[in-house]
Order: C-alpha cells, then sequence, then structure tokens
C-alpha cells in the first residue's frame, strides 16, 4: 500500500506540474494572438521576419509551468532570460542599427536634402502619443516610452522603454513590431482619404545622382550633427552612421555585409523571440497593456496622418513642375523601406508610369533619423 500511495503522490505530483494544471485563460488569450502571428507572417506574408519569431516567442512564454523551475523569462538563471539581457539592457537595438546601416543607401537623401523635413513631420506622432498619454496618466517616463512607438522603429521603441519604463517593454515592443508589420494596411486608407486624385498622379523630377564622396561623406557629418545636439541618441545613431560607413567607403565591404546579414539575422532572431516571449500572461496583460496598443495606433495614424499633410501644406509654396507627390509623406515613418514600398504601390495603381519608390526613400530613411534623434531628446529630457 505504501508503493501505490508513493507512486499516486508522484503522479499527482507530475499532473500538477503540467501545462494542462497550470494555465489560465491568458495563456490560451497569448497563444491565440501568437498562433494569429505566425499565421499572418506565413500566410499572409506581413513582415515574416519580425512576426514570426514574435510570434513563436509568444508561444514559448506562455506555455503555463510552475515557478522556481527556472525556466520563464522572468525568472532570474533562465536561459530565456540571460538571451532578454540584450533587451533588457538595451543592447540588440544598437546593433540592430549597425545592421540598417550597412544596408541602407542613402543617396535619395542626400541628393534631394529638402526631404529630411517630411521624415521630421512625420515624427509628431511620437509626441502627440506622449502628450495623450500623460492625459490618460502615465507619468512622463511611460508616456515618452510609449509616444516612440509612433515612429514605426522596433528597435527604438525597445532602446528608449528599456532606459525609461522597463516595467512596459514587452507591450510597447510587441505594439511598435505590430504597427510596424501592419505599415500597408494602416497606411493606406489615411493616404488616400487625405490626397486627391490628381495629387496622386504628381511625378516628381528625377533624383540627381550622387558621387562615391559625398556617399562617405554623409554618414560622418551625420553623425557629428545629429549627436552633438542629441548625445543621448549616440548608441542608436553612432551604429547607424558606421554600419553605412562600413557600406559606403568601398574597403570594408566583408564588414558591411556581416552587420548587414549575419549579425543582422543572429539579433532579430534574438529580439524577436524574446520579445515575443516577454509577453507572458501573467505580467503581460494589464490594462496598462491595451491602453499602450490603443496609444500605439494613435501615434502611427498621427504620424502618417502629418506626413501627408505637410506635403500638401509646403506644395502650396512650390512652382509647378517642382510639386512633391503626398503620396510619399507617409514614408516619413521609420519603417524601411516598407513605408516607401506603400507610397509606389499607391502611386502606381492611380498611374501606371509613376514610380515613387527612390523619391518616398528619401523621407524613410530620414524617418529612421528622425526617430532616432527623438529618442535622444525624449532621454535627455526624461531620463
Amino acid at each position: 500500500m505504501g508503493f501505490l500511495s508513493t507512486i499516486s503522490e508522484n503522479i499527482q505530483q507530475f499532473l500538477s506540474f503540467t501545462g494542462f494544471a497550470n494555465a489560465t485563460s491568458g495563456h490560451i488569450i497569448m497563444i491565440a494572438i501568437g498562433l494569429l502571428f505566425v499565421y499572418l507572417g506565413i500566410a499572409k506574408k506581413w513582415e515574416p521576419m519580425l512576426l514570426v519569431p514574435i510570434g513563436f516567442g509568444m508561444l514559448i512564454g506562455n506555455i503555463p509551468f510552475m515557478p522556481g523551475f527556472q525556466i520563464g523569462i522572468y525568472e532570474d538563471g533562465s536561459v530565456l532570460s540571460y538571451l532578454y539581457l540584450g533587451v533588457v539592457k538595451g543592447f540588440y537595438p544598437p546593433l540592430i542599427f549597425l545592421g540598417i546601416g550597412a544596408m541602407t543607401d542613402f543617396s535619395a537623401l542626400i541628393s534631394n536634402p529638402k526631404l529630411v523635413l517630411i521624415g521630421a513631420a512625420a515624427q509628431f506622432g511620437i509626441f502627440g502619443a506622449y502628450i495623450a498619454a500623460t492625459l490618460l496618466g502615465f507619468t512622463p517616463a511611460e508616456a515618452g516610452a510609449i509616444g516612440i512607438i509612433g515612429g514605426a522603429d522596433g528597435p527604438t521603441a525597445i532602446f528608449l522603454s528599456s532606459k525609461l519604463a522597463p516595467d512596459l517593454m514587452g507591450a510597447i515592443a510587441v505594439s511598435a513590431y505590430s504597427y510596424m508589420a501592419l505599415v500597408p494596411v494602416i497606411q493606406q486608407p489615411i493616404m488616400k482619404l487625405l490626397t486627391t486624385d490628381k495629387e496622386r498622379r504628381i511625378k516628381m523630377k528625377p533624383a540627381r545622382t550622387c558621387t562615391q564622396t559625398e556617399k562617405i561623406i554623409f554618414p560622418i557629418v551625420g553623425l557629428l550633427l545629429t549627436t552633438f545636439l542629441v548625445p543621448s541618441g549616440l548608441p542608436l545613431l553612432g551604429m547607424l552612421f558606421f554600419g553605412n560607413l562600413l557600406k559606403e567607403s568601398g574597403v570594408t565591404r566583408r564588414l558591411a555585409n556581416t552587420a548587414a546579414n549575419s549579425l543582422m539575422d543572429i539579433v532579430t532572431i534574438l529580439l524577436g523571440l524574446t520579445v515575443g516571449a516577454s509577453t507572458q500572461a501573467t505580467t503581460f496583460l494589464t490594462s496598462k497593456s491595451i491602453l499602450i496598443f490603443g496609444l500605439g495606433a494613435a501615434s502611427f495614424v498621427i504620424a502618417t496622418t502629418t506626413g501627408v499633410l505637410f506635403v500638401k501644406f509646403w506644395n502650396l509654396f512650390l512652382k509647378e513642375g517642382n510639386k512633391i507627390n503626398p503620396l510619399i509623406g507617409n514614408a516619413g515613418v521609420s519603417a524601411v523601406p516598407d513605408a516607401a514600398r506603400v507610397s509606389q504601390e499607391v502611386g502606381l495603381h492611380y498611374d501606371k508610369t509613376n514610380y515613387l519608390l527612390m523619391h518616398a526613400m528619401a523621407p524613410n530613411v530620414a524617418g529612421v533619423i528622425g526617430s532616432a534623434v527623438a529618442a535622444g531628446m525624449l532621454l535627455g529630457f526624461l531620463g
């Protein structure tokens, strides 16, 4: 009888450790959301490089377990907690910016530098969301971290939230990456609503060809100008411009290829998986998380709207033949190159010969710089 009793107790103990015994409705909800992310990434091809790792990370992070086995992302000493340090300490985002710099061609911006103003205009989404979050009761630091979602820049959102609001980092990161993946869905209706048929058909003059010397000088001058203005943005801006110099110098091609490919892929995997795993239901499903998603959507809408309206306003002062197609106003957010592709797709829908991609890339890459500068400003004010 003692033997059978021991076996029975062991079985009961084993069952109490299973996910079935520890599951809550919150775990089921987050697993369903994770499956939706994976589905959208694979079946709909919506930013699969982001949604598949994040979605699968949500599955990993929401497998129910009994605390104490050092397996959860929030348990000290677990493997996931060590991988998550790259998010918590903020060293994954600068590595992502290194890869972005090594992949990005700034020629469109160099050849038509005035388009940087569109990228600046789109940053109003950040400060609009900051004001709204403050009015809803978030602290200034939390509001600053939430507002950066409007820049449509996941690494910047993670970097800033790790400094200003680490408790909200999971919700902010998932919100930022979700809206980055939904760029075509969110932006196209706004662009069509705010523009006329005539405006959508505006053809812009071809950009001039940049010299190699200009491309080499740009990251050096860009670094000095932006970081002297906002030193707190140095981790992101420094790595962005360094990666670009590796690309354009012509003598560090191997380093540029490593930064743009192997390193970028590794960090993207680790970042996406751990951000997804950080949505553990017991800490993620709160009223604040829901508010953050709503504010993130609002900031994204504001950023797109201000970018398009700014171009329309600017056109009032430009002569015929020099006007800017307002469809590139959406590209002021830093979702590179997806926002620029949306400009191209909408433009081609109304005129099959109107190619806006290269023009849209100028405010798009300006948006990358602008969001990093905005993050540095917020960190300087609120950190």
